[in-house]
């Protein structure tokens, strides 16, 4: 979990929610809101945490989402994106096997926050063969990318 400063507001429910659901959460602040903290150094740090297996998924939440979101896919293998309904933070993992989920603060409600985070983790990658031809063209531009 991270959040920046303006994403601070959901942090205590969601992470209330997480640990009575006996999740194990690995905590990369913010926890308060007091001193401005940017989003792209908390979307590094969290994909950083996925990437070395620190943990299996990540929650990153700013005011929109939407920065969250694209600092978090500039990291070479995250696969984030901005949700704000069940539908998509269900459908990114079984589909597109999004690792990061982004949330806004300003944009959905503490209830909701955590209706998205319960589905997004538990909900898992499909396998299907089309599902995986797609993710291989995701690494191949993340490749291409790297190299240009």
């Amino acid at each position: 979990m991270a959040f920046d400063h303006r994403g601070v507001k959901l942090r205590e429910r969601i992470m209330d929610d997480l640990q009575a659901l006996g999740h194990e959460i690995v905590d990369l602040g913010t926890d308060t809101d007091a001193e401005r903290v940017d989003y792209p150094d908390k979307a590094r740090e969290l994909g950083g945490a996925v990437l070395a297996g620190d943990a299996e998924r990540g929650v990153l939440v700013c005011g929109s989402g939407v920065g969250a979101s694209v600092a978090a896919c500039k990291v070479h293998g995250i696969r984030a994106a901005i949700c704000h309904d069940v539908y998509s933070a269900h459908q990114g993992v079984e589909h597109d096997d999004m690792n990061v989920l982004c949330l806004g603060s300003e944009i959905v409600g503490a209830e909701l926050a955590v209706d998205l985070v319960r589905v997004f983790l538990g909900a898992k990658f499909d396998g299907g063969e089309r599902y995986v031809r797609r993710l291989r063209k995701i690494e191949a531009m993340e490749r291409e990318a790297l190299n240009a």
